[in-house]
C-alpha cells in the first residue's frame, strides 16, 4: 500500500540579526554547536521566539514600534534576546538615544539584564531585510526574519559556548569568498543574505538600503535531481541567484534550511 500524504510541519516563527559595524564594513558570525540544529553552520545570531517574548511586561521596556502588532513586536524581542544570549551584545538604549553598558554577566533572564541596563529596546532599530520560510517538506521548519542593526560602540562580543561555540568579524566579501571556495558550512539563505549585504559598504548605506527596500517573502522549493538536489527560489526575490545545486556527496540535511536555532 502506498504511504498517504506527509503531514506538513509548522513553521516556527524566528528571528536573527545582521550586526553591523564600520572601518571596515564587517558583519557578525556565529559558529553553531555541533549538536545544535544546523550544527556547524556559520550563521548570523538569532534562533525562534519564545513565549517569553511575547509577555506584555515587556511594554515597559521597550520604545517606539508603535505600529507593530503583537507577532512582530515578539520577533524583533526575540532578535534582541538571541543577540545578547549568543554574542553578549545588549541592543539597548537609554531616553537619549545613547547606548547603555551590559551590567549584568546573566544570559539566563533577558528581561532582567535590559531592566538592570537602565535601558529599554528601541524596536525600530531592527530594520526588516528578509524573510525565508523552510521548505514544506522539511522535518523541522523555521519561518525566519532577518533584520539589520548598527552594532554599538564599547562592548565586545563573546559567544556563550553553548548554542554558539566561535564568532567573528569579517566582511560580506570575505565571506562570500569562502563558500565560493567551498565551505559547505555557510546555509543557502546566510549567502544569499551576505550577497545583498555586499551591495554595500557602509553601516550607514545598508540600512538605508533595507529601508527602502520591499521584503520579498522566500518559500524555497527543494527538486530532486540526477546526481544531487537542487534548492530553487523565485527571480522575484531578487537576490541575483535562483538556484543552488547540491551534489549527492554533498548533501545534508540543512542544505536547503533556515540560519535559526532552537
Amino acid at each position: 500500500m502506498a504511504d498517504g500524504p506527509r503531514d506538513i510541519a509548522i513553521a516556527r516563527p524566528a528571528a536573527t540579526i545582521l550586526l553591523v559595524r564600520d572601518a571596515p564594513f564587517e558583519v557578525l558570525m556565529v559558529r553553531r554547536h555541533p549538536e545544535q540544529t544546523f550544527s556547524s553552520a556559520l550563521v548570523f545570531p538569532g534562533g525562534t521566539v519564545d513565549e517569553s517574548d511575547r509577555a506584555d511586561d515587556w511594554l515597559d521596556l521597550v520604545t517606539g514600534g508603535e505600529a507593530l502588532d503583537s507577532g512582530e513586536r515578539a520577533l524583533r524581542i526575540a532578535a534582541f534576546r538571541e543577540t545578547f544570549e549568543e554574542t553578549a551584545i545588549l541592543l539597548a538604549r537609554d531616553a537619549d538615544g545613547r547606548p547603555v553598558p551590559c551590567v549584568s554577566t546573566a544570559r539566563d533572564d533577558f528581561r532582567a539584564v535590559v531592566a538592570e541596563s537602565g535601558g529599554t529596546l528601541w524596536l525600530d532599530d531592527l530594520v526588516k531585510f528578509g524573510h525565508w520560510i523552510t521548505p514544506v517538506n522539511g522535518p523541522k521548519r523555521f519561518d525566519t526574519h532577518f533584520f539589520l542593526a548598527a552594532a554599538p560602540d564599547g562592548q565586545e562580543a563573546k559567544c556563550d559556548g553553548g548554542e554558539a561555540v566561535a564568532l567573528e568579524w569579517a566582511s560580506p566579501d570575505a565571506i562570500l569568498a569562502r563558500a565560493s571556495a567551498g565551505e559547505r558550512s555557510i546555509l543557502f539563505p546566510t549567502r544569499m543574505n551576505l550577497r545583498r549585504l555586499a551591495e554595500s559598504d557602509t553601516v550607514d548605506a545598508a540600512l538605508a538600503a533595507a529601508r527602502a527596500r520591499s521584503v520579498f517573502t522566500v518559500l524555497p522549493r527543494v527538486e530532486r535531481r540526477e546526481g544531487g538536489m537542487a534548492v530553487l527560489i523565485p527571480h522575484e526575490a531578487g537576490y541575483g541567484e535562483t538556484e543552488n545545486f547540491h551534489p549527492r556527496a554533498e548533501m545534508t540535511g540543512h542544505a536547503a534550511g533556515q540560519p535559526a536555532g532552537d
